[in-house]
């Protein structure tokens, strides 16, 4: 219960990006351009993927559901950063900024998984050529999909602990969106279980998924080495270097966002940094594989030439 004058928090305040408003409109722009890319680029590598039997190999079954992760989590929190933009300050209700919270959770979590799936499909292709087709099916692809996808529902449980937090007197977050250190920074009941099943469910989301990527691509590497041609490694190296960009650039930005200690300079300068995973990562995600994959770019070629054809 609140203490003394202090009034219960019903609503937050989101006090988004004060201090340069006078760039509102070029920030604006900037932003929706940058939300209106991520959509189309994400959305047209699930269409393919889902309509183009050529696509349906496992790598390209992974990359589908990771765009799905990428547009769930943009439109999760874009659509209130640009009206932030506008309005300055965005009042939101406490039930509302914990929904958010709880889909940026499992937007976010499951693409630990999915990036560490990925990186065993590369390890298999790589390193087991000759037994990858058997042991990489269709239906274990969606096991593990699935599988991936259900544990984060699972995990991220941990959205209905910052639902039983108290808040009372401040209400104003120095963000564009909840994330879970601001709001949780709020809260004037006890947050040591909380914390704890942060921890724990850190452990299980981020260092495993991580741990793993990284033995797939130690194995990934010698096997590369012990190949006698240089073609032949330039091209082993070839069928993974998308996906290990996807690595560096997803696992960079989240190490530089949330390896920081809680105090208010770190919220906000982490409030800039949330960009590159919000924002940037989403975006460039499809612009990586489209680049580099050549089958992408021929279906992209086929579809194009029919389209010509038909007019």
């Amino acid at each position: 219960m609140c203490v003394g004058n202090q009034t219960v928090v019903t609503e937050f305040l989101l006090l988004g990006f004060r201090g340069i408003y006078k760039y509102k409109l070029p920030l604006f722009i900037v932003f929706l351009f940058s939300y209106l890319v991520i959509l189309i680029g994400n959305l047209l590598i699930i269409v393919l993927v889902s309509t183009n039997d050529d696509l349906k190999i496992p790598m390209f079954i992974f990359l589908k559901h990771l765009a799905i992760a990428d547009v769930l989590i943009t439109t999760t929190i874009m659509p209130m950063m640009l009206d932030i933009i506008v309005v300055d300050e965005k009042r939101v209700s406490v039930s509302g900024c914990l929904a958010q919270l709880y889909l940026f959770f499992i937007s976010g979590f499951v693409q630990c998984f999915l990036i560490a799936i990925m990186s065993y499909d590369r390890y298999l292709a790589i390193c087991c050529p000759m037994r990858y087709h058997s042991m990489m099916y269709p239906q274990l692809c969606l096991k593990m999909v699935l599988g991936s996808w259900s544990l984060i529902f699972f995990l991220s449980c941990e959205s209905y602990l910052v639902l039983q937090l108290e808040f009372c007197g401040h209400n104003a977050i120095d963000h564009f969106f909840c994330d879970f250190r601001p709001v949780v920074k709020l809260a004037t009941s006890d947050t040591t279980l909380l914390a704890l099943v942060d921890f724990s469910s850190s452990l299980v989301v981020f260092i495993t998924p991580f741990a793993l990527i990284i033995m797939s691509y130690i194995w990934i590497f010698f096997t590369i080495m012990t190949l006698p041609s240089t073609s032949g490694r330039r091209k082993a190296f070839s069928t993974c270097s998308s996906h290990l960009a996807t690595v560096f650039l997803y696992y960079g930005t989240l190490m530089m966002v949330y390896m920081e200690p809680w105090n208010d300079s770190s919220f906000s300068t982490n409030k800039f940094k949330s960009l590159l995973y919000v924002v940037v990562t989403p975006m460039m995600n499809p612009i990586i594989y489209s680049l580099r994959n050549p089958e992408i770019r021929r279906t992209l070629q086929q579809i194009v030439r029919r389209l010509r054809d038909s007019n």
